[in-house]
C-alpha cells in the first residue's frame, strides 16, 4: 500500500548493507481519502541520536572499504531508512530492503533471499520483533545494537535476529542481585509499556521472588499515556512505603516521567535503572534531573572506537544548520557553511560522545556481518562479488582493532557484561556517571556482582547510609517471621519463639525446639541446660527434714537409754523389755532411713531408700504386733486352765518378729533382682527444670512393699483395738491402738499426696510420712512410760502394779 519506500541515506557498492534507524522520533498520520495511494508518514521530532548511530555505521563501512584485510576487492554500500519510531513503517522498509522495492514479482529458481546480506540497526525491541518475524523466512540477519528484550533470544520465533548488546535476561537478573546486595526487599517498579519493559520486568520479578524480594507495585508507562495514567503513577508512589524504585524504562519514557515527577516534587526515592537511561547524558541534563540524584544501575560497558569521534564531528550541516550547496532548496532559509565553524562550541546531542558504548555496538554489528561475508566468500587475496546470504553471523568470532573480542552464543546474544554506575553530582551542578562495579554473567553466580569499595551517593545526595527499603524490619534473634494475611512474603510480623524454642539467626522463619535436657533462655536465642532439682540437704525443706530425722533418732536413743537404765523396774519388765528394745532399735533405723531420701539420687541410694524403709518399718510393726499379741496372750493366760503364755513366750515372740520381717526381705530381694529402682531424669512435670528422682523400677514391687506394711499395720490395729479395755496393768494396748491409728491415717493420706506431688515434693511427702508415723509410734508407746519412769517413780513399783491388778 502506497508508493515504494526510498532510503534517506544510500551509497552504491558491490554489497549493500541495510540500515534502519529512527532519524525522527514521532510522526503525523495522514488521513486517507481512498482516491489515491496513501501519502508517506510526516515525520516529526528530529532525533540526533539516531544520526549518531547511522554515522557509526557509515564509519565502520568506510573503514572496511579502506581495509585490505577484510573483504578485499569488494566495496560496501548502504541503504538507510528512517522509520520515525513507527513499527508499521519499520516492517515496510525492512521488506523494501529485502525485495529491492520491486513492484512486481518475478519467478525464479533461486532460493528466496533478500537483496541485502543483513540489516543493521533498529533501536527498540518491539520493532525488532515485528521485523524479525517478517524477514525470518528470507534468512536475512537483523543485527541490533540496542534491542535488549530477552524474548528476542527465541530462535524459533526470531531465527535471524542477532544483537551486539546483552539480553535483558541477564540485565534483569543483575538488577535483582544488586537490589538484594543492598538489602532492599520491598521495592516498587515502573516499566515501559512495551516488549522491552514488560518482558524485562517479568524476568526481574521472577528472579527477585527467588531472592526474597517483593514488588509493592509494578506500573506500566509510555510517554504517550494520558494525564490520568501519569496521575495514577504519582498517587501510587506517594502512597507507597517502599523507598526504592526499579525503572525499566527507555530514555524517552524516562525523560517524560521525571519531568512529571519534578512537577509534583516527588523526590527522595532511590532509583535503580537499566542501560536504557542510566548513562544517558540527555536524561542527566533534562528538566527534573534532580529527581534521579544518587541513582544506580547497569550500563553498557565503556568502549572507545578510534577515529569515530572525529568522523562524527565532520557532520557540519546538521550540527550548524547550514548548507554547502550554493543552490538552496525551495523554502529553505539556511545560511551557507563557511568552513570555519567550531564544533567544540556546539552543545547539542549530536556532538555528545557519552553514548560511545552504543556507537561501538553499531560498529561491531557492521564488522560482524563483514567478517561473516569474508568467511562465506572464501576471501583470500580478492573476493568474488557473487554472494549468497546466510545466517552464519552467529558462528563468527573476531577481535576489534581496540582488542575487544566479539562473538555470539547459540541465541545470537553477546557476552553479558555491564558497568554498575552511580549518579554523583559535581561541584558545577552537573552529573558524573561514576563506575562503582562490574557485573559479569560469565562468572559463577556468587562472583558475578563485583562492587568496588568506593563512596556511593544515594538518594537526597546522601553519602553515609544505604537507604532502607523493607516492608518489615529485621526479626531479631529469638523471634520468627509470621506472614501478614493478604500481603507478600516480605511483609511479616516478628513473633517471639515459644518457651523451649530458640532462633539464633536473624529473620528466621522457624524456631528450633531445644533438646529435652535444655531450655530456652529469656531472650529465646540460646538453649541453656535445665536446672536439675532434687531434695537437697542445703535447702530449707531438706534441712528441716534432716534435723527432724536426726532429732527423732536422738529421741529414740534417749528413750532406749532411759529404758536400759531402768530395765529392772516393773514398768519396763511388765511391757516386754526385749521387744521394747527391739522396737526402739527399729524406730531409730526408721528415722535414719529417711536420710537416704535426701540428696542427689544415685543407683545405690535409690535401691537403699525403699528397701531400707520397707524392711525397718516391717521390723517396727512386727515388734508392735508382737507386743500386742503378748498383751492378748497374757490376758488369756490369766483365765483358769490357760497355758497360752507357754506357747507364746519370748522365744516365740522373736520368731514371729523375724518371720514377718523375713517376708518383707524376700519381697525386696525379688524387687531388686527383677527391676530395681534407679535414678531418673523427670522431664515431664516441669518445662524448665529436670527433676532428679528415683524411678520405682517395678511398680508392683513398690506397692507390694507398701501393701505388706499396711497389712501388718491394719492387723496390729485390729488386735490392739480388741485389747484396749483390758485391765490397767496391761493398758499398753490403748497406746498401741492410738499409735496404729496415727500410723494408718498417715499412710492412707500419703498415697494420694505422693501420687499428686510433683518432683522433689513427692520425696518430701514420703519422708514426712516416715517421720510422722515414726514419731507417732515413739510418742504413743514410749513417752507415757518415760513419764512414769522419770516423773512418777512412785508409780513404778511392784506394789503399785499389784494394787491396780487387784
Amino acid at each position: 500500500m502506497g508508493e515504494p519506500e526510498e532510503p534517506q541515506l544510500f551509497k552504491t557498492g558491490d554489497i549493500i548493507f541495510g540500515g534502519i534507524f529512527s532519524f525522527h522520533s514521532s510522526w503525523t498520520n495522514m488521513k486517507s481519502t481512498y482516491v489515491h495511494r496513501p501519502l508517506p508518514l510526516q515525520c516529526t521530532s528530529l532525533n540526533f541520536r539516531a544520526f549518531q548511530f547511522a554515522q557509526s555505521m557509515l564509519f565502520a563501512i568506510e573503514e572496511i572499504n579502506n581495509s585490505t584485510e577484510i573483504l578485499p576487492g569488494i566495496t560496501l554500500g548502504y541503504k538507510m531508512y528512517d522509520v520515525c519510531g513507527s513499527i508499521a513503517r519499520a516492517v515496510r522498509v525492512a521488506l523494501s530492503l529485502i525485495n529491492g522495492n520491486e513492484e512486481t514479482a518475478s519467478m525464479s529458481e533461486r532460493p528466496c533471499s533478500g537483496s541485502v546480506p543483513a540489516i543493521i540497526g533498529v533501536t527498540s525491541s518491539s520493532p525488532c520483533m515485528a521485523i524479525s518475524t517478517v524477514i525470518g523466512p528470507f534468512h536475512t540477519p537483523l543485527v541490533s545494537h540496542f534491542a535488549t528484550c530477552a524474548c528476542l533470544s527465541d530462535k524459533i520465533k526470531y531465527p535471524s535476529f542477532l544483537r551486539t548488546i546483552p539480553s535483558d535476561y541477564y540485565q534483569s537478573r543483575a538488577l535483582a542481585q544488586m537490589v538484594k546486595h543492598f538489602g532492599w526487599t520491598w521495592v516498587g517498579a515502573i516499566r515501559s509499556n512495551d516488549d522491552y519493559g514488560n518482558n524485562g520486568m517479568a524476568i526481574f520479578k521472577d528472579t527477585a521472588t527467588q531472592l526474597g524480594i517483593c514488588l509493592e507495585y509494578s506500573l506500566p508507562f509510555v510517554r504517550t499515556d494520558p494525564p490520568e495514567q501519569k496521575q495514577k503513577i504519582i498517587e501510587t508512589i506517594k502512597g507507597s512505603t517502599s523507598k526504592v524504585i526499579i525503572a525499566f524504562l527507555n530514555h524517552m519514557d524516562m525523560e517524560v516521567l521525571i519531568e512529571e515527577f519534578a512537577h509534583h516534587n516527588l523526590k527522595g526515592h532511590q532509583w535503580v535503572g537499566t542501560e536504557g537511561w542510566i548513562s544517558d547524558s540527555q536524561i542527566a541534563i533534562a528538566k527534573g534531573n534532580y529527581i534521579l540524584e544518587g541513582s544506580i544501575g547497569l550500563a553498557i560497558r565503556k568502549a572507545h572506537v578510534t577515529g569515530l569521534r572525529e568522523f562524527m564531528l565532520d557532520f557540519w550541516e546538521t550540527a550548524f544548520g547550514c548548507i554547502f550547496n550554493n543552490i538552496k532548496a525551495a523554502g529553505e532559509n539556511r545560511e551557507h557553511c563557511t568552513g570555519h565553524e567550531d564544533l567544540r562550541g556546539i552543545k547539542n546531542s549530536f556532538n555528545d560522545m557519552s553514548l560511545m558504548p552504543i556507537f561501538n555496538n553499531v560498529y561491531k554489528a557492521v564488522y560482524a556481518v563483514a567478517h561473516t561475508l569474508h568467511n562465506i566468500l572464501g576471501c583470500e587475496e580478492m573476493c568474488s562479488n557473487t554472494i549468497a546470504s546466510d545466517q552464519q553471523v552467529v558462528k563468527i568470532m573476531f577481535e576489534t582493532k581496540e582488542g575487544e573480542e566479539v562473538y555470539f552464543n547459540e541465541y545470537g546474544d553477546p557476552a553479558a557484561k555491564y558497568d554498575i554506575i552511580n549518579w554523583q553530582p559535581k561541584k558545577d551542578g552537573s552529573v558524573e556517571f561514576v563506575t562503582i562495579g562490574l557485573y559479569d554473567a560469565s562468572k559463577p553466580e556468587e562472583k558475578q556482582l563485583n562492587l568496588d569499595n568506593l563512596t556511593f551517593t544515594w538518594a537526597n545526595n546522601s553519602k553515609q547510609v544505604v537507604p532502607i527499603s523493607v516492608c518489615s524490619g529485621t526479626c531479631a534473634l529469638g523471634t520468627r517471621k509470621v506472614l501478614q494475611k493478604g500481603k507478600p512474603v516480605c511483609c511479616y510480623d516478628c513473633i517471639p519463639c515459644a518457651e523451649g524454642e530458640v532462633s539464633n539467626v536473624t529473620d528466621s522463619i522457624t524456631c528450633v525446639r531445644c533438646h529435652p535436657e535444655f531450655w530456652s533462655n529469656e531472650g529465646r536465642d540460646e538453649c541453656e541446660k535445665k536446672e536439675t532439682e532434687f531434695l537437697s540437704y542445703t535447702e530449707i525443706m531438706g534441712t528441716i527434714l534432716t534435723v527432724s530425722s536426726l532429732l527423732g533418732a536422738c529421741l529414740t536413743a534417749t528413750v532406749a537409754f532411759i529404758f536400759f537404765r531402768h530395765r529392772n523396774t516393773p514398768i519396763v519388765k511388765a511391757n516386754n523389755s526385749e521387744l521394747s528394745f527391739l522396737l526402739l532399735f527399729s524406730l531409730t533405723l526408721c528415722f535414719l532411713c529417711s536420710l537416704t531420701f535426701i540428696g542427689r539420687p544415685s543407683d545405690w541410694s535409690c535401691m537403699l531408700r525403699h528397701t531400707a524403709f520397707g524392711i525397718t518399718f516391717v521390723l517396727c510393726i512386727s515388734c508392735v504386733l508382737g507386743k500386742t499379741l503378748a498383751v492378748l496372750m497374757a490376758f488369756k493366760a490369766t483365765l483358769p486352765g490357760s497355758n497360752l503364755m507357754k506357747w507364746f513366750g519370748p522365744r516365740r515372740q522373736r520368731i514371729v518378729v523375724l518371720a514377718f520381717t523375713f517376708i518383707q526381705i524376700v519381697i525386696c530381694i525379688v524387687w531388686l533382682t527383677s527391676n530395681p529402682p534407679h535414678p531418673f531424669k523427670n522431664l515431664r512435670h516441669f518445662k524448665d527444670r529436670i527433676i532428679l528422682e528415683c524411678a520405682l523400677g517395678s511398680p508392683i514391687g513398690f506397692w507390694a512393699v507398701l501393701g505388706y506394711i499396711g497389712l501388718l499395720a491394719l492387723l496390729c490395729f485390729i488386735l490392739a483395738f480388741l485389747a484396749r479395755k483390758l485391765p490397767d496393768n496391761f493398758n499398753e494396748a490403748k497406746f498401741i491402738t492410738f499409735s496404729m491409728l496415727i500410723f494408718c491415717a498417715v499412710w492412707l493420706t500419703f498415697i494420694p499426696a505422693y501420687v499428686s506431688s510433683p518432683g522433689k515434693f513427692s520425696v518430701a511427702v514420703e519422708i514426712f510420712a516416715i517421720l510422722a508415723s515414726s514419731f507417732g509410734l515413739l510418742f504413743c508407746i514410749f513417752i507415757p512410760k518415760c513419764y512414769i519412769i522419770l516423773l512418777k517413780p512412785e508409780r513404778n513399783t511392784k506394789k503399785n502394779m499389784m494394787d491396780k491388778k487387784s
